[in-house]
C-alpha cells in the first residue's frame, strides 16, 4: 500500500511524475482504443467478414495474448520470487492456477453468447442475443484489463523487474490484437442487420472492461503488493485460459484452419520483437 501512495503522491507533485501519471493513463487506457478503432470499422466495411480472415485475425489475438502472458507476466512473476531459491515457481504457478479457475466460474456463472456457437452459455437469463454476445466479448476482454494493470502496478511498486517500456509494450500489444477484436464483434452485429452505430456502440462497449479490470486491478494490488508475482500469474492464468476456451477452438474452426495457426505464429513472434526490441 504504502507503494502505491508512494507513486502517486509523486505524480501528482512533480512534472516529472506527472508525466508518469499521463504515461500510466496512456497505457490504461491503449488497450480500449484498439477495440474502439477496430470496432469503428463497421462504419465503413461491408456487412459480412470473411470467415478465413476472422480466423487469421483470431488466431493473431491468441498469438499476442500467449506471449503476453509469459514474457509480461510469468517470467517477471519469477523473476521477483528468485530468492524463493528452487521454488521461485510456485507462486507464478499458484497465481496461474487461480486466473485459470476465475474465469471458469465467470464463465459458469455470467450468460454470453460466442458467434459460432448455437447454444448461450453461463447462468439461464433473459438477455437478448445481442447482449450476450457483448458479454461473451467483455468476458474475453477482462483478463487483458487485468494484464495490464497488473504489470502497470509492478512497475509502480518498485519491487518487480519490469520498466515503464515493458508496461507500455503489453499494453501496445494487446491493443494491436484489440482492433481486430473490436471488428471481429462489430462486424457480426451489422450482418445480423444492426445499423452502424448501434454496432459499433457494442463493440466499444465490450471494450470498456479493459480500463475498469486495470484501475481495479492497480487498487488491489495497493493491498497485495507482497503477493505481486501471484497477482501476475493471475492475470497470465485468466489470459491463458480465454486462449485456450475461445480463441484456439475459433481459429480451428472449419476449413482452412492452417491459417489460424500462420497467424497466431506471427502475433506471438511479434510480441516478442516488441517486448525484446522496446522493453
Amino acid at each position: 500500500m504504502v507503494y502505491y501512495y508512494r507513486f502517486i503522491l509523486n505524480c501528482i507533485g512533480k512534472e516529472k511524475g506527472r508525466e508518469g501519471m499521463t504515461e500510466l493513463i496512456s497505457g490504461l487506457l491503449m488497450p480500449f482504443i484498439g477495440t474502439t478503432l477496430g470496432a469503428s470499422c463497421a462504419f465503413f466495411m461491408r456487412k459480412e467478414m470473411n470467415p478465413l480472415l476472422q480466423r487469421s485475425l483470431t488466431g493473431f489475438a491468441a498469438g499476442v495474448m500467449v506471449a503476453a502472458s509469459v514474457w509480461s507476466l510469468i517470467i517477471p512473476a519469477i523473476e521477483q520470487s528468485a530468492s524463493m531459491g528452487k521454488l521461485a515457481f510456485l507462486p507464478a504457478v499458484i497465481g496461474v492456477w487461480g486466473g485459470v479457475l476465475f474465469l471458469l466460474l465467470l464463465d459458469r456463472l455470467i450468460p454470453h453468447l460466442h458467434f459460432n456457437s448455437p447454444q448461450a452459455e453461463g447462468r439461464p437469463s433473459g438477455l437478448g442475443r445481442t447482449a450476450m454476445l457483448v458479454l461473451a466479448v467483455a468476458l474475453h476482454n477482462l483478463p487483458e484489463g487485468m494484464a495490464v494493470g497488473a504489470v502497470y502496478a509492478g512497475y509502480m511498486s518498485g519491487d518487480v523487474p519490469i520498466t515503464a517500456m515493458s508496461a507500455a509494450v503489453l499494453s501496445i500489444g494487446i491493443a494491436i490484437q484489440n482492433f481486430p477484436e473490436g471488428a471481429i464483434i462489430s462486424m457480426p452485429l451489422r450482418s445480423e442487420g444492426m445499423n452502424r452505430i448501434k454496432a459499433v456502440g457494442f463493440g466499444i462497449l465490450s471494450g470498456a472492461v479493459e480500463p475498469i479490470g486495470a484501475v481495479v486491478t492497480i487498487f488491489a494490488a495497493g493491498f497485495l503488493v507482497p503477493v505481486m508475482p501471484y497477482l501476475l500469474g493471475f492475470a497470465a492464468g485468466a489470459m491463458l485460459y480465454v486462449v485456450v476456451e475461445e480463441l484456439i477452438p475459433e481459429m480451428s474452426h472449419g476449413d482452412h484452419s492452417h491459417a489460424g495457426v500462420l497467424t497466431f505464429a506471427l502475433g506471438f513472434v511479434a510480441m516478442i520483437i516488441l517486448d525484446v526490441a522496446l522493453g
